[in-house]
């Protein structure tokens, strides 16, 4: 398969062993090597004494121009992850570095001035300010940076272009719809040109139709931005659109980390294993691994890039029935047919594996003070 960032870029940020206890006191817990033990059996015994560990022993990279996916259910702690990275919420426990430096360190007026200047976020609710139209409230935190009015105006036009508002400028948010809200969301982070992006279940609010739109949206900007991204979503079909590697969490832990592929071929257990259930294989496939060996590519055969879903591959199988070539840096791998397609798909599913039990679909949030 095609190299990810993770494969081949620096780490941007590093998380390292965080823990986020609701408690006062909590720092007695970590007065042992809590990496030695079993962090599961730790945050037990804490809820045993009324703590709530909504984050526990949790460690993870983001490389440079990689789109890093957390996913999991209501309660799992993935926004609690989020918020600690940019210190939103503090850490009790743990290490967040960038580019190298523990950001739990920093001061209050450096961590300010890396906010402003290294990090965007993007929330759920989209967070505009009512008085202020489009082009203002993309200008706010260029205007709260003091730049220059030529400097803010000309890097708030450069967004407006590159998330679709041309002509919206002079527009208030009571005039636009949710998508076109969000789009000002997304280009208010963008314009303190942030070199980390943080983005907590951006779409979730949108209709599915706009939410696919803004999916197509979020790929264009970040294959031409190459930012070094954090994105929190419920949504395995949405993971799978824009992941290169992704977390699952359950009860403040990470159950499992790796490419989408790898998470659906090979889960970890069966909380993992239930999420990716329902996740049509034909979007999981690539061209090169559902290759004919018994065929060898012909002059003429159409072809397509060897990372290509199925699912984008079957449209063209209709009308090419003596299969394509698959191609990586410009050369044949192999040729794709009908038959080795339904060959692989009729493999069955991994089985599900290990003790985790499986998520309960009427699981709540849980709620921390």
């Amino acid at each position: 398969m095609e190299a990810t960032p993770s494969d081949t870029s620096p780490v941007k940020l590093s998380c390292r062993e965080v823990w986020k206890v609701y408690r006062d006191g909590a720092a007695p817990y970590f007065r042992r090597d809590v990496t030695s033990g079993d962090a599961g059996a730790l945050a037990e015994r804490m809820r045993a004494d009324g703590a709530i560990p909504a984050a526990v022993d949790v460690s993870f990279d983001v490389h440079v121009g990689e789109t890093f996916v957390i996913m999991g259910l209501s309660g799992s702690g993935k926004s609690t992850v989020v918020r600690c990275l940019s210190r939103l919420v503090e850490p009790t426990h743990g290490e967040v570095r960038l580019d190298g430096e523990d950001l739990l360190e920093k001061s209050d007026r450096d961590l300010i001035e890396i906010r402003r200047h290294k990090m965007g976020m993007v929330f759920q609710s989209f967070g505009l300010m009512p008085h202020l139209n489009v082009f203002d409230n993309i200008a706010l935190p260029l205007t709260l940076q003091g730049l220059p009015d030529p400097e803010r105006n000309e890097r708030v036009s450069r967004v407006i272009q590159l998330v679709g508002l041309e002509g919206r400028e002079s527009a208030f948010p009571r005039q636009l719809s949710g998508g076109q809200q969000q789009r000002v969301g997304i280009a208010r982070s963008l314009a303190v040109e942030p070199e980390l992006w943080f983005l907590d279940e951006p779409f979730s609010a949108l209709d599915p139709l706009i939410r696919r739109q803004m999916q197509d949206e979020f790929l264009d900007i970040q294959q031409r931005l190459k930012k070094s991204i954090v994105f929190i979503t419920h949504d395995f079909l949405e993971a799978l659109r824009i992941a290169d590697r992704m977390m699952i969490m359950r009860d403040g832990m990470a159950v499992q980390v790796g490419a989408p592929a790898d998470l659906i071929l090979n889960p970890a257990d069966d909380y993992v294993a239930e999420f990716t259930e329902d996740v049509p294989m034909v979007r999981v496939l690539k061209a090169a691994d559902v290759l004919d060996p018994s065929q060898a590519v012909a002059d003429g055969m159409p072809r397509k890039d060897a990372d290509t879903s199925v699912e984008r591959v079957l449209p063209l199988l209709a009308r090419h029935r003596n299969g394509i070539a698959a191609m990586r840096d410009g050369r044949p791998v192999g040729v794709v047919t009908a038959a080795s397609v339904i060959a692989a798909l009729a493999q069955e599913k991994p089985n599900r594996v290990g003790s985790g039990a499986p998520p309960s679909k009427g699981h709540g949030e849980r709620r921390t003070p």
